[in-house]
């Protein structure tokens, strides 16, 4: 038996026009769904996508610099910091790098960006990496693939050739295999002492990252600090951490410090800038910060340069190597450019090509 007829009624509705009626139910459905839809991407559109691209100005057209922040340099044209005092032409970090920086007739740098971290006998010395092994030939020295700056002294660092792993731009290892006596001083591990007495009357900068972190960090700050004051530079140092732990404790214990943005802030800062987010007051002075990805989440981008000088942070991008992230950035306002080859930098930035 069937259950229902063209004659059959649901209602005062005949099975033929409730199809009809589930078709009208169905298009309509669609239409608002679609619509919808289209609304919803609309919205990603405006409120996610289109600041995630960093293509909507925060600023006033026209807008002034109105900062008493130092560091805020653009409309004098960017600085040049070398990156591990110029890893690209020297072994990073070393005195050989360094002299390089200061001593070099084709080209000038403004700051010196190095980092520190504490050795088993309370030396501060230049280092990046937590170990030594991929700048030295500290593996074969010690028989050890991972050896710890913080559980060797001085001494036994000393013992180690800093320019082993270098590959100069024409792609050779000029201090590869040297060992003893045989290891030029200018690659051989530095303290902070040592360096700044080098520097000492050089008319330069300097930005400063303690990499140890914990207790070992705060002493490394303490550390630093008396050294900056010894040295006259406290007013020329730019303090940076990825250690949350040593940024709270500069924070307390060392006002007077300037310092960059932790990871952190860094991260609140974009967001303010996303949504255009007004009057904002940032514990910090400087960003130092990649330069993102050009079109997305683009760091580099005008847009981000103006918010930031106009919330009266100065702007510092690390690590940039090439010619035209250099030139696009230096046209979009920053402060300073942190790059690994400040030749290069300075053939853009001062036009001596």
């Amino acid at each position: 038996m069937k259950l229902f007829s063209k004659k059959d009624k649901l209602g005062n509705m005949s099975v033929s026009d409730f199809a009809q009626y589930l078709k009208q139910v169905e298009k309509r459905d669609f239409i608002i769904k679609t619509a919808l839809k289209v609304l919803l991407v609309a919205v990603l559109f405006q409120f996610v996508f289109m600041p995630l691209t960093g293509f909507l100005p925060r600023v006033e057209e026209g807008w002034t610099v109105d900062s008493t922040n130092p560091h805020i340099c653009f409309q004098n044209g960017a600085k040049i910091s070398a990156h591990r005092a110029g890893g690209d032409l020297a072994p990073e970090e070393t005195m050989s790098a360094f002299k390089l920086c200061v001593e070099a007739t084709e080209y000038e740098v403004d700051i010196l960006e190095f980092d520190l971290h504490m050795t088993k006998d309370g030396e501060l010395v230049l280092m990046h990496d937590d170990t030594v092994n991929r700048t030295s030939n500290a593996t074969e020295h010690f028989g050890d693939k991972s050896v710890y700056v913080k559980d060797k002294t001085l001494a036994e660092l000393k013992e180690l050739n800093f320019g082993e792993n270098y590959q100069a731009l024409d792609g050779s290892y000029p201090y590869r295999g040297l060992r003893g006596d045989d290891i030029p001083e200018d690659v051989k591990i530095l303290t902070l002492d040592e360096i700044l007495t080098y520097l000492k009357g050089k008319d330069l900068d300097y930005i400063i990252e303690i990499k140890d972190g914990g207790e070992l960090g705060e002493r490394a700050m303490d550390k630093l600090y008396d050294t900056m004051v010894e040295y006259n530079i406290l007013d020329r140092t730019i303090v940076g951490t990825f250690q949350g732990n040593v940024t709270k404790y500069i924070d307390e214990k060392y006002p007077d410090v300037t310092r960059s943005a932790s990871i952190v802030e860094v991260l609140g800062f974009y967001f303010a800038f996303l949504y255009r987010i007004e009057e904002v007051n940032f514990d910090f002075d400087v960003l130092q910060i990649p330069q993102g990805f050009k079109g997305f989440f683009d760091l580099g981008a005008k847009t981000c340069i103006d918010y930031a000088h106009a919330s009266g942070l100065a702007v510092q991008f690390w690590t940039i190597n090439d010619a035209e992230d250099i030139a696009r950035l230096v046209e979009n306002g920053a402060d300073v450019i942190i790059t690994d080859n400040p030749e290069t930098a300075y053939n853009v930035i001062r036009g001596e090509n």
